[in-house]
């Protein structure tokens, strides 16, 4: 891959992480944030992080230094714009702002150089609406935590280059992602359309009074989770057989959930402050100690998972 350098426009849980990825695959790296404050924040949980890798035996302390001195902090768009190849942006998710920044960027770069958006569903066709040179601007959606998950979808908007494409996915391989290629561009992407539609589904069901959250919950964690991580849901139709599939689609579709509006549960969490984890309370109760296991019983399963794909199992 030719490019050597590349700017992250943003220090927080994406930002950050996204920074840390180019740094460990060798990428010399400019991480944007408006503040000290903002830059502090981001290169303490790289640290973090980084710390948390030597623990694990995965890099030594002298790999970890040179991680770090590869990431330089600055400002200003001007200063994460200079000698920069490749631009990704993981700001606030608001269509404005993301217009705002990639103007000036389209400014200040030259055309050549590639303006990825870490958006997780506004459009890339309306992001870059009012630039001059819209063929080089792209999403490259990463999943949270972007340290953890392989997943990152890769969107062109109506003008995006097939150049653009194809050196974008080169870079999401080469800091050793997954890359998802999608053909043109929808709300949502793939990943969020299947992870809402399958929310809409549990919570329905939790409605209805025919299973407990924890018992919906269950269900996709010993029964769906464990093959979805090897066979997607096309796959596993493959698999189990598209005449079966195709009978239960019969009857079945009919009486899944079509809500066009949020469901009324979560909305009536929301109302009441009940936002989960964030809150301590949502669908489960999240004491402290009860979040940090939970939290570290997940990263455990996917620093397997990423074993896995680094051994090409």
């Amino acid at each position: 891959m030719n490019i050597k350098n590349i700017a992250v426009l943003g220090t927080g849980t994406m930002g950050h992480g996204i920074a840390l990825l180019s740094a460990m695959a060798g990428l010399n790296v400019t991480m944007y944030g408006r503040s000290d404050e903002s830059l502090n924040r981001g290169f303490t949980n790289i640290k973090v992080s980084l710390n948390r890798l030597k623990d694990e035996g995965r890099i030594t302390e002298e790999e970890s230094l040179r991680v770090l001195n590869r990431i330089k902090g600055v400002k200003t768009l001007e200063e994460a714009a200079k000698g920069a190849e490749f631009i990704i942006e993981s700001l606030a998710e608001n269509l404005e702002l993301k217009q705002q920044v990639f103007g000036k960027l389209d400014e200040l770069c030259n055309k050549e150089i590639i303006l990825a958006t870490n958006t997780s569903g506004l459009s890339p066709s309306a992001i870059a609406k009012n630039l001059k040179n819209p063929e080089r601007l792209v999403v490259a959606h990463f999943w949270n935590p972007p340290q953890l998950i392989p997943l990152v979808e890769v969107v062109p908007g109506e003008n995006t280059s097939e150049e653009t494409m194809t050196k974008t996915i080169e870079w999401v391989e080469f800091i050793g992602k997954k890359a998802v290629r999608m053909e043109k561009e929808c709300l949502g992407f793939i990943g969020n359309r299947l992870q809402l539609a399958l929310l809409r589904e549990a919570l329905y069901i939790v409605e209805q009074g025919w299973a407990k959250p924890e018992e919906v919950d269950k269900a996709i964690e010993y029964g769906h989770g464990r093959r979805l991580a090897v066979t997607g849901p096309l796959c596993s139709a493959d698999l189990g057989g598209l005449d079966i599939f195709h009978n239960i689609s019969t009857y079945l579709f009919e009486d899944l959930c079509n809500y066009t509006k949020p469901s009324k549960l979560m909305q009536y969490k929301v109302e009441e402050g009940k936002l989960g984890s964030k809150s301590g309370e949502g669908f489960y109760n999240w004491p402290p100690d009860v979040l940090e296991k939970k939290q570290r019983e997940r990263e455990e399963v996917l620093l397997y998972f990423l074993q896995r794909d680094a051994e090409g199992k």
